[in-house]
């Protein structure tokens, strides 16, 4: 294992992500194995530390964001660890039963802590829609914004293809589009290994811990070997993850959820486990993705107030800076935002549809519910759904 001490950072050759050398947007993974010790329950006193490491995070500022498994496992023990079976409707029977129990285990260890949490059932089929992308983003940064702590789980009692274990269906994969979604600075996959080795180690005595991967190639995923026996995630799934996350800008450990104050060590950027260093930087792949992965489907010309508002100060764009709406989109697509001169000095993703926002152009913000009679945001185009060019 790597040394205690040396920075994330300095493993890396550069400078750490923030001043205080800490990272504050965080994405933390928990395994089935982790949560349940490798016993077919939940175990609270490992819970209890996990959420002890958050809340302390938590109280120093950060933003936590929990994946978590465990419901299968937990919905398997609630009914009395009937005969394992691998069919879908039964162990979307367990997630049913086990998604509350895990919940109110989550609900009571927080509150101790004196922490809301709030939790979050996604599929993929929530995130490949560019709406329902913007209506999760919009959530989770809101519930971030409370101080609350989201804890996300896959919606396994209606997706089947996520609890058959597909590739992109697995709480790993999940983690790494969560992180993409809210832009983490650091995603954390812990499980019952030290990380990733050139071998497995319950079998390879020889096996060395690979302390940083620069590059995901065949010869690492080679290396991962199959999925493990609890959960849907192996290794495999996590270097999946790792790939996925630091494609977004992200920073990616793989580490041993046992071990002591796992959490707090790498968000203070100790180097554990096993590092992937984001390949892009998330500014230019979040450019990426809203001019080439989504196609504009109009623009919105602003007046010059808005024009300085969104430049200079880095602010939204709301209702009062917009002078016309050019072209037919609705809620959620991709759009320009032009100044007078029909210059695009930005792209972003709208929160109101093409007739909305010309219904509601010119006005104060307060005044757009009066006026369409909904609401959906103060703002035209929130800062972060928004590239400036």
């Amino acid at each position: 294992m790597a040394k205690r001490g040396k920075s994330l950072a300095e493993a890396q050759g550069v400078s750490a992500p923030m001043s205080s050398g800490r990272y504050q947007r965080i994405v933390a993974k928990f395994g089935t194995n982790v949560l349940t010790a490798g016993t077919d329950r939940l175990d609270l006193e490992v819970m209890s530390s996990l959420v002890g490491q958050v809340a302390r995070l938590h109280r120093q500022g950060a933003e936590v964001l929990i994946v978590s498994s465990g419901a299968i496992a937990c919905g398997r023990h609630r009914l009395g660890n009937p005969q394992e079976r691998r069919d879908i409707p039964f162990r979307q029977v367990l997630a049913s039963v086990g998604q509350s129990y895990l919940m109110q285990a989550y609900e009571e260890l927080f509150r101790w802590h004196d922490i809301v949490v709030a939790q979050t059932l996604l599929t993929k089929r929530d995130l490949a829609d560019r709406q329902g992308y913007l209506n999760t983003r919009n959530t989770l940064l809101a519930l971030l914004e409370l101080r609350a702590v989201p804890i996300v789980n896959e919606n396994d009692v209606v997706a089947v293809e996520e609890i058959e274990g597909a590739k992109i269906g697995d709480n790993d994969n999940l983690s790494a589009l969560v992180a993409n979604l809210v832009d983490a600075e650091l995603l954390v996959l812990l499980t019952d290994q030290a990380g990733l080795y050139t071998a497995d180690p319950r079998h390879d005595p020889s096996a060395r811990l690979i302390e940083r991967v620069d590059r995901i190639d065949k010869e690492i995923e080679q290396l991962s070997g199959d999925s493990a026996a609890r959960g849907v995630g192996g290794m495999a799934t996590k270097i999946q993850a790792a790939k996925l996350a630091t494609a977004g800008g992200t920073h990616v450990v793989i580490a041993d959820g046992r071990e002591k104050d796992i959490l707090t060590r790498l968000a203070e950027g100790e180097a554990v486990g096993t590092l992937f260093p984001p390949t892009v930087d998330r500014l230019e792949s979040r450019k990426r993705w809203m001019l080439a992965g989504l196609s504009l489907k109009g623009s919105i010309v602003v007046d010059g107030g808005a024009v300085r508002a969104l430049r200079q100060e880095k602010r939204s764009l709301l209702p009062a800076g917009v002078r016309r709406v050019e072209g037919s989109f609705e809620r959620g697509d991709a759009v320009a935002i032009c100044d007078g001169e029909g210059q695009r000095i930005a792209c972003g993703i709208a929160n109101y549809g093409a007739a909305d926002i010309e219904a509601i152009r010119g006005l104060r913000s307060e005044r757009i519910e009066e006026a369409l009679g909904h609401e959906y945001g103060a703002e035209v185009v929130h800062r972060d759904n928004l590239v400036l060019l």
